[in-house]
């Protein structure tokens, strides 16, 4: 294919695709399902309508790849709960003030007179803190192994620089560990992985390897313009058609077998790997990061720890089986109704990578998985 094709072009070479997606596919006699891991390729794939466009042999299904809705309530609920101290400033990305804890949310508290700043990037915390010496700033550190380095940046930044006021409330996410998780889920049925590019660019590709060997289930690094995703696909259909399970990179532009060893190296130094909870699955082993013991000094739930009640919800909102893939968000009875982007009930429609945010803009469930 060279290398800069037209519109014209590429919705010709599309097709093609997906008409050797279904012949391909149709050879297995079964439908075959496949997860994409990633908020950003979630939405890119409901952007250019790649569902509606697929064969019925082939279904795509949306895991656990957006940062803000596998957030657990306890989380945000210790977060809140820093939010009314007095003497504390939360910095944070803007998803986050919409996002559900078990009683209320950072944009109650911020109503209600907490002082929350919005941030850019964790580095903004700096300047931050640097202005108020007499309060304690936490930086809400969410997201996967792609926020991880600058989120650990910013506390040797601080270090360097000699700043004691700033803290972070850690809940960094690693995708195998839950990937491992899903395919132990009995009620979670896949027959590949489309892999997350922008973790990939960091992590490499090697990470997935043993996941993809223990349970042989093949995976493709994909990028997110639509004919790489489709891309992907077919080299997924490939896989299961020979019976193979291996890791292939799509996005090799962007993506090296290495990573980035810089990024890797400076989260390493800052972060180990822990348990941690995640939305709808519970607590996952090895699948978050904590702060070693040398950077303690800058892990807000050491110097400052908080007690908080998190109360099990009685609701009627199903983000966590969305999040696992075993549900649509159509299934849910909250969306499009009482759940929407303006007045969200759960945290899949809260962030804009999130599916029933992505249903809901891009169709509001008129469609179906698959079609």
């Amino acid at each position: 294919m060279k290398e800069k094709l037209t519109k014209a072009e590429e919705r010709e070479f599309a097709q093609e695709l997906v008409q050797k997606i279904g012949e391909l596919a149709a050879t297995t006699g079964r439908k075959l399902r496949f997860m994409e891991v990633c908020g950003t390729h979630t939405v890119a794939i409901f952007r250019a309508g790649l569902r509606q466009m697929l064969p019925e042999t082939v279904e795509l299904v949306s895991g656990p790849g957006c940062p803000v809705c596998v957030t657990p309530d306890d989380y945000m609920d210790k977060a809140i709960a820093y939010a009314q101290r007095d003497d504390v400033i939360i910095a944070t990305f803007g998803d986050m003030l919409k996002v559900p804890g078990s009683k209320s949310s950072l944009n109650e508290a911020k109503t209600g007179g907490a002082d929350i700043r919005i941030v850019y990037s964790p580095m903004d915390s700096i300047a931050i803190a640097k202005d108020n010496p007499d309060k304690k700033v936490i930086f809400l550190a969410v997201g996967f192994e792609t926020t991880a380095p600058t989120a650990a940046a910013t506390v040797l930044a601080a270090e360097q620089q000699g700043i004691t006021n700033l803290f972070m409330l850690s809940a960094q996410k690693l995708v195998p560990p839950v990937m491992e998780v899903l395919l132990n889920d009995e009620e979670v049925h896949v027959d590949g992985f489309i892999l997350p590019g922008h973790v990939s660019v960091v992590t490499g590709t090697g990470v997935y390897k043993p996941v993809i060997e223990k349970y042989h289930v093949p995976g493709v690094v994909t990028g997110f313009e639509p004919v790489q995703i489709l891309r992907g696909l077919y080299r997924l259909v490939q896989q299961v058609v020979k019976g193979e399970a291996k890791v292939e990179n799509e996005y090799t532009d962007v993506v090296k077998p290495e990573g980035n060893p810089v990024s890797m190296a400076i989260t390493n130094k800052v972060y180990e790997p822990c348990d941690t909870g995640w939305r709808g699955m519970g607590v996952v082993p090895l699948s978050g990061l904590k702060m070693r013991d040398e950077y303690a000094r800058f892990d807000i739930e050491e110097v400052l720890p908080v007690e908080v009640e998190t109360i099990t919800k009685k609701t009627a909102c199903r983000c966590g089986e969305v999040l696992r893939g075993i549900v649509t968000p159509k299934e849910c009875p909250l969306f499009g109704k009482a759940c929407v982007p303006t007045h969200a009930i759960g945290p899949c429609m809260v962030s804009v990578e999130g599916v029933c945010a992505a249903w809901y803009k891009y169709g509001q469930g008129r469609f179906a998985y698959g079609k």
